[in-house]
């Protein structure tokens, strides 16, 4: 069997789950892949693999790899390491071949940041610095269109270029350098994917077909509507009912996944079971709520509040721009409703014992780490797992496999097959479709608890700037959040609150002000679970003297409170120091309405704390102290000042902070694309032509603006375009140049 080592490095489990894709498909093209997570150093090395290797990388935080790749990035960033340290894994064993590692990569990210892909750009980057070469070309997977677009293509491709490189090896182990010579088609070109043809590997199945678990192909029955059928649907789809073409189309699919897990359900017998959560991040704080406030008002389009929190009796420290991360459970009326469609309400208090069934047809298959062993089945949907979690193909597929009634299996197969990739974007991704209406939808559909262990992924503790100064505030940590509803339209409407913000607004609910109780009573102060994240370079510059102009929309004017808080001690304590001028640039609704912290911010204005304070309102013409200029958007107020802050940034070496929500226009673009009747072979020629080139809408708000970091980033281009006299290009590589050196930061989320 023709080995290829396979490593990914995931933060959600994404990067994993394309990984084990890999390895699954991988028999059956005559493969055999090593499976590894990129942490798992001990379990291989490079430095003496001789296969061809294969990365999957996902892309976390600001541009940065995920956790589990960084100690790998640490090593392989030795600035001591030979450049030919991978030069021993050639492709031919002649003193005449080229000394080269053989390397394909996948990485994954969201076009919607700045640093698309970077995860895997840095991984692939320095491989080939340290002699790897490319047997097949990297892939840069969009997650803001839809990774599958990339995906699928990425992996059909892969077997092809396997192919190549062993029988390239093959060749010159038999004929030398001279087969090389001899025989074009063994170089060690790599391989381009071809993104168009996306379903050489993949099989169709049968509706009637229930037991296939394999790729194999077989028709099924198409009627002939005519040409315009082609085109023109005589009904809109729905989550449970397709409309043509794709009704009576036949069906690529994927594969369905081997189940791996058994799950052993045992009586408690008198146990009492720890409430606290049990997670990977380290350390742990169980903190106080000591404050709440709501900050906007109640006729405003958001609900914002800000929450306090005792740090006094923990060694929990922070600097303005830190993050930190919130432990939080899933609802529990939503936990009693999976659990009672599941028919496993009556047994909530059962321990689960999971062990890998001994027959299972999955490579390298391991318990999940994130479902601990001994605790009850109703710990672990409260507490473990994202049972909110969008439902890849693969999971689909799977409660296929377990649906009786024909045509819910057929509709689920539709919405996990290529041909259905328009009604899984539309009905499952941008409906932010769960687990449980999925369940809802299909009655007939009776997963095992196995299964869903198998599929549902951790649930990810939530991460939150900080919005105070420790010098400021001693003891105390301040946060701002918008209460995140959205309504989920799958078979009925559903108004769903964000699994943290939801959580966080009902528990604080009783000491909220100022909707608190005025009968002198105080309520107990609520606690909650945080830990603090990984150090990051969103902090104000180490000399005062810069200039520093901060751009913050909505709740992104968090971290901008932490600064201009500790940024009034320093002065405070340094009154002859020299202080560079300081720049806000924020962005609301309504002045009436959603102008955060405004007494706080004019305070700071007049102390000269803050030198210039921009404010423009989205929703209505801007009149007042701050507001002298009528701009609707932060990058208007940007743009209207543009000289100044070009030069502050360029001859004064100033530093500009942008910080707010990520740009959902090209969601927004797909859902035109996609909600129209029918599954246009037009809207999904769009919708690929977005996969491939990042496809952006103007449709910004100046509240947690719509794709504000790029308007922001193009008016920086423009104004230091003008200041410079240069063309847009010159202007963008000196913006570039800002970003190496950390004198222009985003914290986009």
């Amino acid at each position: 069997m023709r080995r290829f080592l396979l490593l990914y490095a995931t933060q959600r489990g994404q990067a994993k789950a394309i990984a084990e894709e890999i390895c699954e498909k991988a028999d059956a093209h005559g493969f055999s892949a090593d499976l590894h997570c990129i942490s798992e150093s001990d379990k291989y090395d490079l430095r003496t693999e001789a296969a061809p290797l294969v990365v999957v990388v996902s892309t976390t935080g600001n541009g940065d790899p995920p956790d589990t790749a960084r100690k790998f990035v640490k090593a392989i960033q030795d600035k001591t390491l030979p450049g030919d340290l991978l030069a021993h894994l050639r492709v031919h064993a002649t003193p005449s071949c080229v000394l080269t590692a053989c390397l394909g990569s996948l990485g994954l990210g969201d076009s919607e940041y700045t640093y698309f892909c970077n995860g895997g750009k840095i991984i692939d980057k320095r491989l080939q610095e340290l002699g790897a070469q490319h047997f097949y070309d990297t892939g840069h997977a969009d997650d803001c269109v839809g990774l599958e677009l990339v995906v699928e293509p990425w992996i059909n491709g892969l077997w092809a270029a396997l192919e190549k490189h062993f029988a390239s090896r093959r060749g010159n182990e038999m004929n030398g350098a001279v087969a090389m010579a001899s025989n074009p088609s063994l170089s060690l070109e790599p391989v381009t994917p071809e993104v168009s043809h996306i379903d050489s590997q993949v099989g169709l199945l049968r509706l009637d077909d229930s037991g296939r678990r394999d790729s194999e192909v077989s028709e099924q029955n198409v009627v002939n509507r005519g040409p315009s059928s082609v085109w023109i649907a005589d009904f809109e789809s729905s989550l449970t009912q397709s409309a043509p073409p794709l009704s009576q189309a036949s069906l690529n699919i994927p594969a369905s996944p081997p189940e791996y897990l058994q799950v052993d359900l045992q009586e408690a017998l008198g146990q009492e079971e720890s409430h606290a959560p049990v997670t990977s991040v380290d350390p742990v704080f169980h903190v106080p709520v000591s404050k709440a406030v709501q900050l906007t008002t109640n006729d405003a389009v958001k609900t914002t509040l800000l929450i306090e929190l005792d740090i006094s009796k923990t060694d929990f420290s922070y600097q303005p721009g830190d993050a930190f991360s919130v432990i939080c459970p899933n609802s529990d009326s939503e936990v009693e409703r999976l659990l009672q469609r599941l028919q496993l309400a009556d047994r909530r208090e059962h321990r689960v014992f999971l062990k890998i069934k001994a027959d299972t047809k999955k490579k390298g298959a391991a318990l999940p780490q994130h479902v601990p062993e001994g605790r009850s089945l109703q710990f672990l949907f409260t507490w473990c797992l994202e049972i909110r979690a969008v439902p890849k193909k693969a999971f689909l597929r799977a409660l296929a496999e377990h649906s009786s009634d024909g045509a819910e299996r057929r509709r689920l197969q539709e919405l996990c097959s290529r041909q259905g990739t328009a009604d899984y974007n539309r009905l499952i991704r941008d409906a932010r479709a769960c687990l449980l209406d999925l369940l809802l939808a299909f009655p007939s559909c009776q997963p095992p608890l196995g299964l869903l262990l198998e599929h549902l992924p951790k649930l990810q503790p939530r991460p939150y700037s900080c919005a105070s100064s420790s010098l400021s505030h001693p003891g105390k940590l301040h946060f701002i959040f918008n209460i995140v509803e959205f309504s989920s339209h799958t078979t009925a409407e559903v108004l769903r609150r964000g699994v943290c913000t939801g959580w966080l607004a009902t528990l604080v609910e009783p000491i909220l002000q100022p909707n608190a109780r005025a009968d002198g009573e105080k309520a107990p102060a609520p606690k909650i679970y945080i830990a603090p994240r990984t150090a990051n370079s969103f902090h104000l510059p180490g000399e005062p003297s810069a200039p520093v102009i901060m751009v913050g929309p909505g709740t992104g004017i968090a971290p901008f409170i932490g600064f201009l808080q500790h940024r009034e001690k320093l002065q405070e304590h340094h009154p002859a120091g020299h202080f560079g001028a300081t720049w806000l640039f924020f962005g609301c609704r309504h002045k009436d309405r959603d102008y955060l912290f405004r007494d706080e911010l004019r305070h700071f204005l007049k102390c000269g704390i803050l030198t210039h304070l921009k404010v423009s309102c989205s929703r209505e013409a801007p009149a007042g102290e701050e507001e002298e200029a009528p701009a609707k958007y932060v990058q208007d107020s940007i743009q209207r000042h543009g000289q100044q802050v070009a030069r502050a940034l360029l001859q004064e070496r100033g530093y500009v902070y942008v910080c707010g929500k990520r740009n959902t226009g090209v969601t927004s673009a797909r859902k035109n694309c996609f909600g129209q009747k029918g599954q246009s072979c037009w809207a999904l020629f769009v919708y690929t032509l977005a996969s491939l080139f990042t496809l952006f809408v103007e449709d910004s708000v100046s509240g947690d603006a719509k794709n504000m970091a790029k308007d922001v980033n193009d008016t920086l281009v423009d104004i230091i375009s003008k200041e410079v006299g240069g063309g847009k290009l010159e202007a963008m590589k000196m913006l570039a140049t800002l970003k190496e050196e950390k004198r222009y930061l985003q914290d986009i989320w």
